[in-house]
């Protein structure tokens, strides 16, 4: 069911349910913003010459 229907009700194992699924999904969004942002920096940074990585 979804907390659109008119059947559902809030008891706790939704509230548990419900609480869990949204913590996974925001530590796995945080993760993907952050992994995002770095790899923009790290982008600009080799682009200015400030990388320091030492392609070949």
């Amino acid at each position: 069911m979804f907390p659109f229907a008119f059947e559902w009700v809030w008891d706790i194992s939704h509230l548990v349910f419900m609480g869990g699924l949204w913590y996974a999904l925001s530590i796995i969004g945080a993760g993907m913003t952050y992994c995002i942002i770095k790899s923009l920096i790290d982008t600009a940074a080799d682009e200015a010459g400030e990388g320091g990585h030492g392609h070949h």
